[in-house]
């Protein structure tokens, strides 16, 4: 293993430098240039290493990006994921990836690669929560090739984790939920109760308001899941896009929620009325199926806001549960700490809830408090 100086004159007459990486692997001669001789050097001390825990994988045999996405939409298939998580997958690498990092081998996959290929989406007009998804897919790609042992190592992460990085400061601009643009006020939430076109209705959207369940795992709730004389509901599955039953979005999203007597009585209520199917649905649609999503969007919220309709997603309403769940008791919410609000909305780390409702829970420090236990400490001190 070296590193040389390679000088050359190219057909124009003139004289050009580089330096050559020239290395042996498993009987075979291979070699990489650089313009620097640093450039060079480092790459040389990484090929050592590499070779000695034996995740190396030559230039001139790593394969390209687009070979590397099938061997991951592969893989993907095997665990079996959700048809409509498969869907998206497919359209990103199809749409975007392949296209326009398609070709270019895993070996030759550098920071300015992948900077280069969020550009392009940039400049195609490509929304931030595209580019963030066909990078993080990108690096999935990579690292499953990783797992092969068909390259070396990821780069995308050192990428997207950068300091100061357009992403991130993208992420700062956007702004944090805001009670009455993002996250309905009690009113607004009662009044939408209130326009509800009907029982059924009137009950999915209390239901989604006081106790944070995902739209998805509302259509898929079974009765057989719901236990009124506790007040609870088991959420173990949810209807995906395509009406199949699935697990919730994470290990996290297996939970039980309690729920305050108004939401049992209208449950019960509604369950006197509800059609009976084989599938045990809380809310069956007439086929006995789960609704469509959009069908719980046009028929329960945009109906219910009549003429003048300021929120189109459900989400605005776990959105609200869960500043029901931070506020005060005094600004007539449950002030609960942090964890309990994760643990209801089955988010799967406690960061997430911070990083979504963290500006939500209360940031006033009660000075009298804070000197009291102050001069409690002072005292107990002095006592012995």
């Amino acid at each position: 293993m070296s590193v040389r100086k390679r000088s050359w004159t190219t057909a124009k007459g003139e004289t050009k430098e580089a330096w050559l990486v020239d290395y042996w692997q498993n009987g075979k001669r291979h070699h990489k240039t650089f313009e620097r001789k640093k450039d060079a050097d480092a790459a040389l001390a990484k090929i050592k290493v590499d070779i000695r825990q034996g995740t190396h994988v030559a230039p001139s045999q790593s394969i390209k990006v687009e070979e590397a996405a099938v061997l991951w939409l592969k893989t993907c298939e095997a665990a079996e994921l959700e048809r409509a998580s498969m869907r998206i997958y497919a359209d990103v690498v199809r749409h975007h990836i392949v296209p326009m990092i398609g070709d270019v081998k895993l070996a030759n996959v550098t920071a300015a690669t992948v900077r280069s290929f969020q550009d392009r989406l940039r400049e195609e007009g490509r929304s931030h929560y595209t580019i963030k998804k066909a990078t993080g897919f990108l690096s999935s790609i990579i690292a499953e090739a990783v797992h092969r042992g068909l390259h070396s190592h990821n780069i995308v992460p050192s990428v997207t984790h950068a300091r100061k990085s357009p992403e991130r400061v993208q992420k700062r601009q956007k702004g944090k939920l805001m009670v009455g643009i993002d996250i309905p006020s009690p009113q607004e939430v009662g009044q939408i109760i209130a326009g509800a076109i009907s029982p059924e209705w009137r009950t999915f959207l209390i239901l989604l308001a006081f106790s944070g369940l995902r739209a998805s795992e509302a259509r898929g709730l079974r009765w057989k899941n719901v236990d009124l004389a506790k007040g609870k509901v088991r959420v173990v599955e949810r209807a995906d896009r395509y009406l199949e039953f699935g697990p919730p979005k994470s290990i996290s999203g297996e939970r039980t929620v309690p729920l305050t007597s108004y939401v049992i009585n209208t449950l019960k209520e509604w369950k006197l009325q509800c059609p009976k199917f084989e599938s045990d649905l809380v809310f069956p649609s007439p086929s006995g199926r789960p609704y469509h999503h959009q069908s719980c969007v046009r028929q329960g919220l945009i109906a219910a806001q009549g003429d003048k309709v300021k929120y189109t997603g459900l989400h605005c309403l776990r959105h609200f549960y869960a500043s029901l769940c931070i506020n005060r008791q005094q600004d007539g919410g449950l002030g609960l700490p942090p964890k309990t609000v994760q643990d209801r909305l089955g988010h799967s780390t406690l960061a997430m809830t911070m990083d979504t409702y963290g500006h939500l829970f209360p940031q006033e420090i009660d000075s009298e408090v804070e000197d009291a236990a102050v001069l409690r400490v002072i005292s107990g001190n002095r006592a012995s």
